[in-house]
């Protein structure tokens, strides 16, 4: 072969030289070219393919074989090389792995033997140069220089890590948690390692490629001649584990791989990251500078085999070189299989001729890409052997069962690596010529395996080092272009077809899946930020003429539009003119705050002007003078509601006119309660708590009342003035709405509270207790009840019904000469008679329509008989006690006023029963005697609102 050219084209990484290879080898008829990955491989064959069409072009690997019937050109792994076919054109690329201790024989043996019959190129780095020039005399150099500069970088975070990086790491689990970080920290990253398939591997780097992530994860595997866009590269660790020991990369390893930075005429940088230490200035100048100290020695292996025996075959396997040039490889897993298997009595008993040995050689070059044990592998290869023995053929359902244990596409990443690497163990079996029946069947079986179970390891390492909303996002926001953003109604944002989180009013709401200071939450708050702008500006136009019915204020002081809280209450300079704080997102600018702002404060102040409307009009009123000013403006900073007892001097000091001024306004001088009625109303009470809520500076507001309820139960802990602010008054165990309260203070002015008094059915339904309830509130307002039984008897027959109304008309007209009219007390339907006592199993009721049960009337004989024995009822006495219950609301202590005690136009100190003018004793005051017409009895207007105004006014005329 003296007229072959044979030719060394060395130098550093990005130089061309495959590239170069793939021309020379298209300029002639046929050619074949060894690469030294299977991934390599197939993307040199997918580019020749795209040149000349896939009818010309063979690939053929370990675990692949394409060969259309027209092959030219064929590409190949270096130990899938066919040997002998006479090409015209021969290449080896990366011939420097000669001196790889598990694989250097194989590139050392095609060093040495391979050749084309009219051109040869050796492939690889210029420490090959001596070796080649020795081993291969008449070889011509070419060199190479790199189109690009590489740089050292120093150390970097993988946080702070540029994009298009690629990080080196040696091992399955190094390249994972490397992977998971930056998926945290930058939204994601392919991964590239040389146990994937193609498939994998091509739809890994398609992602890296089309930039839909800016990170690469690789073992060592990308230093073989796979051509990416990579701007950096950084080794998170400089030691591997070579197959038996753990050992540190030596500078043109590293050089191999940090050269695969800085693609075509592209700059690129190198840097360590990690735990992996900074380089030496001295290690990081020669690999910018590609100088290494040349390779001295070649890993060799026999090629002159000996078929004759078992043990025959091992001893030319172990035969050492002549060269000095060339060292005898270690025993790697094919040798090793075969002392393992020669060792076994029935492999040796098969193999006694030279076509049995080299059967069981070819078995023993089954690759362990399983990577279990070697006596486990040892095992398997053993199997295969004696089918093959045996039938020359591995047995259908044998290896149809093999292989279905494999087809499965669930678990995770590690359980699918790991069904990828036994299926390629059959993938290697199916593509031997003549081990199985159907060669074409069954080739197609596997391969249909191995791209499942790809798809779904690509689609695991995607789903779980991937993030394909943030990536997406950060690559839009890179591109300096406008985002396009969806809002829908129930307020989920979308920017450009992913979701980001949701618009709560003028607020957004990153996803939850992105936590804290990550790349995610990063992208979305950014992509929002630009994407939302446009967004808060026709919000907050819709929000501003939306009506005040969609508007609404909350019990904790919240202001929400719809569902979405757009801002809250804050204590403003006076208790009726609150101001608003809003829920407004800095990126929406301040013209959208201050019209969210405007907006809620219009509805605020039209909500306080509509509900306290009598207040708002007491304020305003420029006739108030004096006294009757003051008042109003007391009132008004109670928000319309006092107790009596903390004012009673102020309302003791208003005269006549000033208290006709103030009740012009609505405002009833209660006994217990300075109020407007109109107030008492569910609306207005629950914005007076929140206004009293936010002027008493409180964190948390209490809730208002269930509407119409009489009594409620007394809040023990609550805030002092929370039961007046809610309408009530608390009195024992249950607080009772004031306005009721003024009702029952009438009825109670009718009774001898010295002598005591029992409860009427009036008193019970007004209250809506029981007797037992009722009994708990009168001593709460400062009176004591003893409690008696008695027999029960029955009631008395009904009073004719002009007689009632009489009784009606009496009660409704009686009044003291300095106390308000109260209301008169509206019939309960069906009452019993005046002066019946409830049993103390009567139901409790809250509601103002409850009714009492029947009472026996006074004096009524019980009837007792001899038959059973007589039904006892439960009743009570009360009587003023000295000193009233203390109010949680009020300040001085007081009794009510009226017959019962108090001042009740007499002097002060008189106790409960006194007439004016009696002694404490009840009887009469002596002195002289003096005649004179009793003055008119006062007689209360009639209210046109009674229900018994009619029969009344009927009453007193015929009177």
């Amino acid at each position: 072969m003296s007229h072959s050219r044979i030719v060394a084209v060395l130098g550093p990484t990005n130089t061309g030289k495959t590239h170069y290879a793939i021309e020379r080898m298209l300029a002639h008829r046929t050619g074949v070219i060894g690469l030294p990955l299977r991934l390599l491989a197939r993307e040199v064959y997918d580019k020749i393919v795209a040149i000349r069409g896939p009818s010309v072009v063979a690939l053929v690997t370990g675990e692949e074989r394409i060969v259309p019937p027209r092959t030219a050109f064929w590409v190949c792994t270096v130990e899938a090389m066919p040997e002998g076919m006479g090409c015209d054109f021969l290449a080896i690329d990366e011939v420097q792995l000669c001196a790889d201790p598990e694989r250097g024989h194989v590139f050392t043996d095609r060093l040495l033997r391979a050749r084309g019959l009219h051109e040869t190129l050796f492939l690889g780095a210029s420490t090959m140069r001596g070796p080649i020039a020795a081993l291969v005399p008449e070889v011509q150099f070419m060199r190479r220089e790199r189109m690009s500069e590489l740089t050292y970088a120093g150390a970097k975070k993988i946080s702070r890590m540029p994009a298009r990086s690629a990080i080196v790491g040696f091992s399955v689990d190094n390249v994972y948690a490397i992977a998971e970080l930056i998926r945290r920290q930058k939204g994601g990253a392919a991964v590239v390692m040389g146990a994937l398939s193609p498939r994998t591997r091509n739809a890994q780097v398609e992602m890296y490629q089309n930039r839909e992530v800016d990170y690469l994860v690789a073992t060592d595997a990308i230093g073989m001649g796979l051509n990416l866009d990579i701007d950096h590269v950084a080794f998170s660790s400089l030691t591997k584990f070579d197959g038996r020991r753990m050992r540190v990369l030596a500078p043109n390893e590293l050089a191999q791989i940090a050269g695969r930075a800085g693609r075509g005429m592209s700059d690129g940088t190198f840097g360590v990251t990690g735990d992996a230490p900074p380089l030496d200035d001295g290690m990081a100048q020669a690999i910018m500078d590609h100088r290494f100290a040349p390779l001295k020695k070649l890993n060799w292996r026999s090629s002159m085999l000996n078929f004759a025996t078992p043990e025959a075959l091992i001893r030319s396997l172990q035969a050492a070189p002549t060269d000095e040039n060339l060292i005898k490889s270690r025993e790697v897993d094919d040798l090793t299989a075969l002392i393992s298997l020669s060792q076994t009595a029935e492999a040796t008993a098969r193999a006694s001729d030279v076509a049995s040995v080299r059967l069981l050689w070819d078995v023993c070059r089954i690759p362990d890409f399983r990577g279990i044990s070697h006596g486990e592998h040892a095992n398997l290869l053993g199997i295969i052997f004696n089918y093959l023995h045996q039938s020359s053929r591995v047995p259908n359902d044998w290896l149809a069962a093999q292989i279905r244990r494999i087809d499965r596409v669930d678990g995770d990443i590690d359980t699918l690596s790991k069904r990828l690497a036994y299926i390629r163990t059959w993938t290697y079996v199916a593509q031997r010529k003549g081990w199985v029946d159907d060669e074409n069947h069954w080739r197609g079986e596997t391969r249909a395996v191995e791209d499942r179970l790809s798809d779904a390891l690509h689609s695991a390492l995607t789903q779980r080092f991937v993030d394909r909303r943030t990536s997406h996002l950060l690559r839009r926001l890179n591109q300096k272009e406008a985002l396009l953003a969806e809002v829908n109604d129930n307020g989920d944002v979308s920017v450009e077809g992913e979701f980001v989180g949701r618009l709560e009013g003028f607020r957004f709401t990153p996803d939850k899946a992105a936590n804290g200071d990550t790349a995610e939450a990063k992208a979305l708050k950014a992509a929002a930020a630009q994407a939302l702008a446009p967004q808060f500006h026709l919000r907050a136009d819709r929000f501003y003429n939306a009506p005040d019915t969609e508007i609404d204020f909350t019990e904790q002081g919240g202001l929400m539009w719809g569902t979405f809280a757009v801002g809250k209450l804050v204590a403003g300079a006076e208790p009726l003119k609150p101001m608003v704080d809003v829920f407004v997102d800095d990126v929406a600018g301040a013209d959208v705050a201050q019209k969210v702002q405007r907006r809620l404060q219009h509805f605020i102040d039209r909500k306080v002007a509509a509900l306290f409307e009598p207040l708002v009009a007491l304020q305003r009123d420029e006739t108030l003078t004096g006294l009757a000013r003051g008042f109003a403006f007391r009132l008004i900073e109670n928000l319309g509601l006092m107790t009596r007892a903390d004012v009673a001097q102020e309302v003791k000091d208003l005269d006549q006119d000033s208290r006709g001024a103030l009740r012009k306004h609505g405002l009833r001088f209660g006994q217990f309660t300075i109020f407007m009625p109109l107030l008492l109303k569910p609306a207005p009470t629950r914005l007076r708590l929140v206004l009293w809520s936010l002027a008493q500076g409180l964190q948390e507001f209490p809730e208002s009342p269930p509407p119409g309820l009489v009594t409620v139960p007394a809040q023990k802990d609550a805030h002092k003035g929370y039961h007046t602010m809610c309408g009530y008054r608390a009195a024992g165990e249950r607080a009772i709405r004031i306005d009721m309260l003024e009702r029952l203070a009438d009825l109670l002015r009718a009774e001898n509270s010295r002598s005591g008094f029992e409860a009427n059915p009036d008193m019970l339904s007004i209250t809506g207790m029981t007797l037992e309830q009722f009994a708990d509130l009168m001593t709460g307002l400062g009176y004591k009840g003893e409690r008696s039984e008695r027999i029960k008897v029955k009631a008395a027959p009904a009073p004719e019904p002009v007689k009632a109304v009489e009784t009606a008309l009496e009660a409704a007209t009686e009044s003291t000469p300095d106390q308000d009219a109260p209301a008169p007390p509206e019939p309960v339907a069906d009452a019993p008679e005046k002066g019946a006592t409830a049993p103390a199993e009567a139901p409790a009721g809250s509601e103002e329509d409850a009714s009492a049960p029947d009472e026996a009337a006074p004096g009524t004989a019980p009837e007792v008989t001899s038959e059973a024995a007589p039904d006892m009822e439960v009743f009570y006495t009360f009587t003023w006690g000295h000193r009233p219950a203390q109010n949680r609301d009020s300040g001085p202590k007081g009794r009510p006023q009226g017959k019962a005690g108090g001042k009740q136009g007499g002097k002060p100190g008189n106790k409960p029963g006194n007439r004016r003018g009696q002694k404490p004793g009840g009887k009469p005051k002596q002195g002289a005697k003096s005649f004179s017409a009793r003055p008119p009895k006062y007689e209360k207007p009639i209210d046109p609102d009674n229900p018994f105004a009619a029969a009344l006014m009927g009453l007193k005329d015929s009177k």
